[in-house]
């Protein structure tokens, strides 16, 4: 298949500002977020490995001509699942030390890359972000080698 993967998801928002802080307090990039605060663009984005997140700002998803963009798309559509390969112990610390909230986990289920263990979060618009942790043993499982 030629498809390989995610270049970038869009997603509106009503709280620019806090956005930038929530997702930089949880280690992604916002690159060249001063030129867009003095340049008025209507979105920016927030950057993680080899994808992004572009955030359209209010400017952006309430004008409506702007039709690129899901019919219904408003603040807290959003349901994504970041790939954390950090360990367990070191989400929770990353968490922790950016002071976000868990809504449910850690819990086991299955993802794209097969078993895993999940903890949920919401941002300032109450998208939900998913953190799945890959190979690494659950609770009473035999350490992998």
């Amino acid at each position: 298949m030629p498809i390989t993967g995610f270049d970038h998801v869009a997603l509106p928002t009503s709280q620019p500002e806090a956005m930038i802080r929530f997702y930089g307090a949880l280690g992604f990039r916002v690159p060249d977020v001063e030129a867009w605060r003095r340049s008025g663009w209507p979105f920016f984005v927030i950057a993680f490995g080899d994808q992004k997140i572009n955030f359209h700002t209010p400017a952006m998803w309430q004008k409506p001509d702007f039709t690129l963009r899901g019919p219904t798309a408003q603040p807290g559509c959003g349901d994504l699942c970041f790939v954390w390969e950090g360990g367990a112990a070191a989400l929770e610390r990353m968490l922790d030390g950016a002071g976000v909230e868990r809504v449910a986990g850690p819990v086991e289920l299955e993802g794209a890359r097969g078993r895993g263990r999940s903890v949920y979060v919401r941002d300032p618009d109450a998208n939900l972000l998913e953190f799945i942790v890959y190979d690494e043993p659950g609770e009473g499982d035999a350490p992998r080698s």
